[in-house]
């Protein structure tokens, strides 16, 4: 881990940058590296030892699995054993804001701690510029969970990962806001449906028109992948949400004609308010007022996604 009395590096994202970065996941360090979704703290998915180093960075819960970021669905194929149907969706979706959830290969190096000794794997291939370079710098699949503490608020900008991780780690690539703002979708496929385990920018919708089965959500309580815990993106105040109006000691996260302190979208959109939705957050946590409330999100489409954080937010 990064020496806690010097604060971490920030470098823009270039080429020198992403082999700085290499060289650290070489030596065992995580490093936060920005995905189309949201930060990551990446560490080379094969070694226990730097994937404790994730864990003991953002004080995670070990039973909770991390997802493996791969270059594509070859070297996805040599982790996880993949179906036609894990085949379709990885066809229709990758690079991109899935995650698929299947059965650990035989042979997978992928260190058990990264998969919280499930035998299971939860792989992406990202389609951001940065992670990308680093796993071909690397030539390793990146174990990459969101750069913030555990149960905060995720991260979308590089000072994002530094209120949380500051001196934590020793490098954040920093390659501006994120831009689908939210987590990936995860998802399995399992009794001949695509079952959701978290909403994300890939809706079910899309997955049943790409898949022509029937897309259901999970069911029971087990933690089968990451961002399966009830409470999480905390950002250390109460959170009303279905807020329709707001009061004074309330910072106000909008939506529509209701603005309040932060608006999601003064628009209505979707895709814009998941995109700012972690910022909001943020601002909230910072800001002085001892409570956040937010203005109603409808649930379709994106809005399922939004308010699923939201609800893990408010717990």
């Amino acid at each position: 881990m990064a020496d806690a009395s010097k604060p971490s590096l920030v470098r823009a994202f270039d080429s020198a940058a992403i082999t700085h970065a290499a060289e650290l996941v070489a030596a065992g360090q995580p490093v936060a590296v920005p995905t189309e979704t949201v930060y990551g703290l990446a560490a080379d998915a094969r070694n226990a030892e730097a994937v404790a180093g994730i864990y003991a960075a953002k004080g995670r819960p070990d039973f909770n699995p991390l997802i493996v970021h791969v270059a594509d669905l070859a070297a996805a194929e040599a982790l996880g054993v993949f179906g036609d149907v894990e085949r379709v969706l990885a066809a229709r979706f990758w690079p991109g804001p899935l995650t698929l959830v299947v059965p650990r290969s035989p042979d997978c190096p992928v260190a058990s701690i990264a998969t919280a000794g499930l035998d299971t794997i939860a792989l992406r291939v990202p389609g951001h510029r940065a992670m990308q370079a680093l796993l071909a710098e690397t030539g390793a699949p990146l174990a990459a969970p969101s750069a913030n503490a555990s149960g905060g608020v995720s991260p979308t900008r590089a000072a994002h990962v530094l209120a949380t991780l500051d001196g934590r780690i020793a490098l954040v690539i920093d390659d501006g806001p994120t831009s689908a703002g939210v987590e990936s979708t995860i998802a399995r496929v399992k009794d001949d449906a695509v079952e959701i385990l978290r909403p994300g920018p890939v809706t079910a919708d899309m997955l049943g028109e790409a898949s022509g089965l029937t897309v259901t959500g999970v069911k029971g309580s087990e933690i089968v992948a990451p961002g399966m815990l009830a409470s999480h993106y905390a950002p250390g105040k109460p959170v009303r949400l279905g807020a329709v109006d707001f009061a004074d000691n309330e910072f106000a996260i909008g939506f529509g004609a209701l603005r309040g302190d932060y608006c999601l979208s003064g628009t209505g959109d979707l895709t814009e308010a998941a995109a700012r939705l972690f910022d909001a957050l943020h601002a909230g946590a910072a800001s002085a007022k001892a409570r956040i409330a937010v203005a109603t999100i409808p649930a379709e489409g994106l809005g399922a996604a939004i308010n699923d954080r939201l609800a893990r937010a408010a717990v």
